[in-house]
């Protein structure tokens, strides 16, 4: 026995729990049916090969909100901490009242976030590992007259008591879940079959067994519930048994029953292994993205370290510099440029390699061979840029004439 809710909210528990199993059916049932009912359809999945945990809710969970979103809680935990281990496919079966007990609050959690769940994404791993659904005599409406039957025990109504003795207790339970009903549970019965209706996205396909002689699930209304299943592109098989009452379709029709129920555990293991397959064929796909994405960054680093490198080589050093014309000069003293920039520039020029003025290269760039010989020039230094001086020279010759350097065609 693990727990449960709390405050008599029922029990959560292994029916079975082998080693070697195929799948996991979470077993939700409700006062209505017995401890030793129950250990019939745990002994049929383990016949299948397939674990089972039960969460067998008591009388309030049905009514009360809080109660069943308790226990839900606790069963996801439980269940989570198995497929962490090994995950496989689960399959949600609920018998009854066991729908409204707790099942409808599993599919509220992991199918909606809700403010005070903050670990919402944790049942993720639970989401993809639903592969099947199984409603037995149900899922049932709630109404006052149904509330009525089920609270009274059977004992009761066998007793050889006065039928109107009956009659008043049946009319004052019916009542008092009137009362209840109007003021807080009719919002509740509309949450309760919105969340059994959501459970479409989950994409799992549905077995109902149901009956015409079942009195507390009437047919029609599992009938509605199965079309409605069906106009939302859900994959639903409903199986009209006859003869049988309520939680007593497997007694009356062994054979079919587990035939249906295989049926869904295949199934349910196919969609399972091809939910997987996909998922992890996603993860390959975004892994390959994400060193795409890697390598390109990497390209790009590269290529900006080359392009720096690359324009470094231009800098010349100090010895290269020749005459600048005036103007260029004087846009240049206008700029205002800081101590701190002329400096990272000083210490550039000097670092980078330097293209000297005599070679092939300087020829072309320069479009004028430099002689080596300057004896006999009139040398003489003009000014500075970014903090190299610069000189502008001239050669005396007889006829005074002026030969100068022309600019570089760059």
């Amino acid at each position: 026995m693990l727990g449960g809710g709390g405050g008599g909210s029922g029990s959560v528990y292994w029916g079975a729990k082998g080693g070697d199993f195929r799948g996991i059916v979470v077993v939700f049932a409700w006062v209505s049916i017995q401890e030793r009912h129950l250990r019939s359809y745990v002994e049929l999945y383990s016949s299948l090969g397939w674990n089972s945990l039960v969460c067998h809710a008591g009388f309030l969970n049905a009514f009360a909100s809080e109660k069943a979103m308790s226990m839900a809680f606790f069963v996801l935990n439980e269940l989570l901490k198995e497929l962490e281990i090994k995950p496989c496919p689960v399959v949600l079966a609920a018998f009854s009242a066991g729908s409204k007990a707790c099942m409808s609050k599993v599919f509220q959690i992991i199918e909606k976030p809700c403010e005070s769940q903050l670990n919402w994404d944790k049942y993720g791993l639970v989401r993809n590992c639903v592969s099947g659904h199984v409603f037995d005599s149900g899922p049932v409406d709630f109404t006052s007259d149904f509330g009525s039957r089920f609270t009274l025990p059977s004992t009761i109504l066998k007793r050889p008591v006065p039928a109107k003795v009956v009659s008043w207790i049946v009319k004052g339970v019916s009542s008092g879940l009137d009362a209840l009903y109007l003021t807080r549970f009719e919002a509740q019965r509309a949450e309760y079959w919105q969340n059994l209706h959501s459970s479409v996205c989950m994409g799992a396909p549905y077995l109902i067994l149901c009956s015409e002689d079942d009195s507390l699930a009437p047919y029609q209304t599992i009938f509605t519930f199965a079309e409605d299943l069906r106009g939302s592109g859900a994959d639903v098989k409903l199986v009209k048994l006859h003869g049988s009452t309520h939680n007593d379709h497997y007694k009356h029709y062994p054979i079919q029953y587990r035939a249906a129920i295989a049926s869904l555990f295949a199934k349910a293991a196919s969609i399972f292994s091809q939910r997987f397959q996909q998922l992890e064929e996603e993860r390959t796909r975004t892994g390959s993205k994400c060193d795409e994405i890697s390598e390109l960054i990497c390209d790009l680093q590269n290529a900006a370290v080359n392009s720096n490198q690359s324009l470094r080589r231009v800098a010349t050093g100090p010895s290269d510099h020749f005459f600048l014309p005036s103007s260029v000069n004087d846009s240049y003293a206008a700029s205002g440029s800081s101590n701190n920039e002329q400096k990272e520039s000083s210490n550039l020029t000097q670092n980078a390699p330097g293209i000297s003025a005599h070679s092939i290269l300087g020829e072309m760039l320069f479009d004028i061979c430099v002689p080596k010989n300057v004896e006999g020039w009139d040398i003489k230094f003009s000014g500075s840029l970014n903090g190299q001086p610069y000189a502008c020279a001239r050669k005396l010759s007889p006829s005074r004439e002026i030969k100068s350097i022309r600019r570089s065609r760059l």
